[in-house]
């Protein structure tokens, strides 16, 4: 069991930014989807760190534009937010036009986008599976394709995909975003067979539950109802649960996802990596 101390460590370091891994990604242009908030943003902090050109992307401007503050903030320096959703296919080749046309090359696309969703087969709606796979399937779909010539010019592209561990092992009343994680896991080992001729690598985190926007958001609506029931509370009762005794800080995610990206993960691809504390009955 981690003890408190090093579980205290952990989240000072990350917030302090000594989670630098010198990956040797200088340079390098990533556009990350779902990228001004949670592991999205995370992953932009940790390759914006090791020096790579970033472009988060998000459907919202404003919020967009904070998390760029924020992740120059923390050493960034070419860091660009762009307006999309990439449910629209239109709206994701404009976006990755002008990532072309910014920085002159795509070299990592990280599959950030959507939120999570769970429900039973009988209250399971048409609409539900409409959002929940137009963002994280048709999305994914969409930037692959737009981001793909590009990719190929790289030499040495990498897509990284997020997924759960549900998408491999799915509890009752989980769908769609069960459903719809096992699909991304899929196509993550289809990509990687089909782009390998192209030195471009695919890999997916399927990652379990994190300090991040959405679950601040679920508190939000218990701590309404209960006020005294506190956010610390709420992570204590979900880190209850996880074998490492914590809950996760998206920037371990992040890291994860910097460095799947890079060239020291130059031989690793069709591969899904849990992080999730332990979590996934499956590996």
């Amino acid at each position: 069991m981690l003890r408190v101390s090093d579980a205290n460590s952990i989240e000072t370091g990350l917030k302090n930014g000594t989670h630098k891994m010198d990956l040797g990604l200088n340079g390098k242009v990533a556009i990350i989807t779902g990228g001004s908030d949670g592991i999205g943003k995370a992953a932009a902090i940790s390759l914006a760190s090791e020096g790579a050109k970033v472009a988060i992307v998000g459907r919202t401007q404003a919020k967009i534009d904070a998390a760029v503050v924020d992740i120059k903030a923390a050493g960034g320096s070419d860091v660009i937010g762009v307006a999309t959703d990439v449910s629209v296919e239109s709206e994701v080749q404009a976006m990755v036009a002008k990532v072309f046309d910014e920085f002159g090359g795509v070299d990592i696309l990280v599959n950030n986008a959507g939120t999570s969703s769970a429900t039973t087969l009988e209250k399971m709606t048409d609409g539900d599976l409409e959002v929940d796979f137009g963002i994280k399937i048709y999305g994914a779909i969409y930037c692959a394709r737009a981001a793909l010539p590009h990719l190929k010019a790289s030499g040495a592209g990498a897509i990284v995909n997020t997924t759960t561990p549900g998408g491999k092992a799915s509890g009752p009343g989980a769908q769609p975003t069960s459903l719809s994680r096992a699909a991304g896991i899929s196509l993550t080992k289809s990509w990687a067979g089909e782009l390998a001729q192209h030195n471009i690598r695919v890999n997916t985190i399927c990652v379990g539950v994190l300090k991040s926007g959405q679950h601040r958001t679920r508190w939000e609506g218990m701590n309404a109802k209960d006020p005294n029931y506190s956010l610390e509370d709420h992570w204590k009762t979900f880190g209850g649960r996880v074998p490492l005794g914590r809950i996760g800080e998206a920037q371990e995610a992040g890291d994860v996802i910097c460095f799947l990206a890079s060239g020291r993960a130059s031989y690793v691809t069709g591969t899904a990596i849990n992080v999730d504390g332990g979590t996934a009955p499956v590996v």
